[in-house]
């Protein structure tokens, strides 16, 4: 009985953290499962799930072992893909586009696990959050800044004029705060993970295309770090008429944003080189 020995192992050892690893044919959601039948009882908190895919058998082990196979990789919240430095770029990518299709919102981690720390790997599989969440919040948060700041600046202008007098047409200031909308609801978004490399003047070249091309949307802001084509890992930001390239230490895999209206995703993909 699993519930037991877990039972037994935290009354006998008081360890301040346990690693279960199912036998090969041990379903993920049973795991959990037992797990929360005794999490109130014994104190146990889950805070990761993770499954290790290779990259060179994901095809291959979904057909033959579906059921078992799938069910890991969809209650994972994590998914770890193994061998990622020895297939090429193109079955990488399409076992990355397999796993999406079972599960949407786990972190995958492409990026071959020697070149990561500890820290970041821990991190992927207990916290990860997704680059469209991070930059919506950052569009947001600068939308509010900018309306505190301007309804400040209102009230300066309407204590400084507070006799009617003021000649300069300040009346089209006045906001409808009912009429606001949340970040997500006014733009769009359209992102892709990526094992694809690139060199700082691709990105910098997909950047200025971006801001001077219209036919791509609207585009309001752009974000990601992928991986550089000489080992080095590219990070950049875009806002109009304004990007930044950088490099920077290695991420779990390669993670584009690109928030704004009237997004083209087509040509968006064909510019970032991930149709």
């Amino acid at each position: 009985d699993f519930g037991a020995s877990l039972k037994e192992v935290i009354s006998k050892y008081h360890p301040d953290r346990i690693l279960i690893e199912p036998s090969g044919v041990g379903k993920l959601s049973d795991v959990i499962k037992a797990v929360q039948g005794v999490e109130e009882e014994t104190g146990l908190v889950l805070n990761s799930y993770t499954t290790v895919v290779d990259a060179k058998k994901c095809k291959m082990y979904m057909r033959n072992f579906g059921e078992f196979f799938n069910n890991q990789v969809e209650y994972a919240g994590a998914i770890i893909m193994s061998r990622t430095d020895i297939v090429d770029e193109a079955k990488a990518q399409a076992s990355l586009e397999l796993l999406r299709e079972i599960n949407s919102k786990a972190a995958i981690i492409t990026t071959p696990i020697e070149q990561l720390p500890g820290e970041k790997i821990l991190e992927t599989m207990e916290s990860s959050k997704s680059l469209e969440d991070e930059l919506l919040a950052e569009v947001a948060k600068e939308a509010h800044d900018h309306e505190h700041h301007h309804h400040h600046d209102h009230e300066e202008h309407e204590h400084h004029h507070h006799d009617g007098e003021c000649s300069c047409g300040c009346g089209h200031h006045h906001h409808d705060h009912e009429g606001h909308h949340h970040a997500d609801e006014v733009f769009t978004s359209w992102g892709k993970e990526t094992i694809h490399t690139y060199t700082k003047d691709e990105v910098s070249a997909i950047l200025k295309t971006l801001e001077e091309d219209g036919s791509y949307g609207n585009v309001l802001r752009a974000k990601g770090m992928v991986a550089g084509a000489d080992g080095e890992w590219i990070y950049f930001d875009m806002v109009p008429e304004e990007h930044e390239v950088r490099t920077g230490a290695p991420e779990y895999t390669g993670r584009i944003c690109v928030i704004g209206a009237e997004l083209n995703e087509d040509k968006l993909a064909e510019l970032f080189k991930v149709k």
